[in-house]
């Protein structure tokens, strides 16, 4: 066996000797893995992944646009404030709640009205709900008066900055929850309303948390249903449907409210009874050719209408 002498310096006259490679056996190796047969599956032996079962949003228009919500996929709704967000997700909690389904919603506002959600069918016992706590809100920059150390703008600046880092956190808490739910592998649907968090926090979300998401729910019988204001999954999400609010009705009584202190009447205030839900389907990822941009619509009604 040969040997390569190695000098140092702080050791002059002492070589250490180390035993050389054998020489050879790296091309040795390389050369037993050439010969090795190639393992190639054909097209045709591969396996054919099975659609996904669907599930009823509880509104037939939209169920004859999509089928349904797929079960083991991301679906997306996106639009506007009073687009018909929530009035999507408390029918598809009312419908899955009814199969005698859990199901867990991750309110990130905190926004989630109990009365409105019994009054669209929701079974409270059957529902997780997760309120994640309030953006903090940096209100003492508003008291502030500037100074002149302090202008305006860096108060402007600074109240932006402490909202974002309200923001982040609370996303921060979304993400954490989200993943232990998934993991729990026992919620019929699993619903994230991102609604009013504003649309550049909500895309600070990394990509790679909602590949997560969609490899963790593939495999499982849970409907992940994720409202925002604009489309943040990317190719994560199987059905990206989109939202707006069309024609609406008011009641046809006037309220008036009487303040106590300053009995003044407000003659002008009125009910919101119904109004025009539009669908757009942007996405489909279910069938093997892409699925052409469509519309239906729905009609949406209080609960205080009858």
């Amino acid at each position: 066996m040969s040997a390569s002498p190695v000098f140092s310096s702080a050791a002059s006259g002492r070589p250490f000797l180390f035993p050389a490679p054998a020489e050879g056996l790296l091309w040795q190796r390389l050369e037993a893995l050439r010969k090795l047969p190639a393992r190639v599956t054909p097209a045709s032996h591969l396996e054919v992944r099975p659609a996904p079962e669907m599930v009823s949003s509880g509104i037939r228009e939209l169920d004859a646009l999509t089928g349904g919500f797929p079960r083991g996929c991301l679906t997306e709704i996106c639009g506007p404030a009073s687009s018909g967000r929530t009035s999507m997700l408390l029918s598809a909690l009312a419908h899955t709640t009814h199969r005698g389904e859990v199901c867990a919603l991750v309110d990130a506002s905190d926004t989630l009205d109990p009365a409105s959600a019994v009054a669209a069918g929701v079974e409270m016992g059957r529902l997780l709900w997760v309120r994640c706590g309030k953006a903090v809100r940096s209100s003492r920059f508003s008291v502030l008066s500037p100074s002149p150390e302090h202008s305006f703008g860096k108060l402007t600046t600074e109240k932006v900055r402490a909202e974002r880092r309200g923001w982040e956190s609370q996303l921060e808490q979304v993400l954490k929850v989200t993943d232990l739910l998934l993991q729990s592998h026992g919620f019929g649907m699993i619903a994230l309303d991102l609604g009013d968090i504003p649309v550049r926090s909500a895309r600070q979300i990394p990509l790679a948390s909602w590949f997560r998401f969609r490899r963790a729910v593939e495999h499982t019988p849970t409907v992940l249903l994720v409202l925002e204001q604009q489309p943040i999954a990317g190719s994560c999400s199987s059905v990206l449907l989109k939202v707006t609010g069309h024609r609406s009705a008011v009641t046809g009584k006037r309220f008036s409210v009487l303040s106590s202190l300053a009995a003044n009447h407000l003659t002008h205030t009125e009910l919101l009874d119904q109004f025009e839900i539009g669908v757009e389907l942007l996405r489909l990822r279910l069938e093997r050719k892409p699925a052409r941009s469509v519309m239906t619509s729905f009609h949406s009604r209080a609960a205080w209408a009858g």
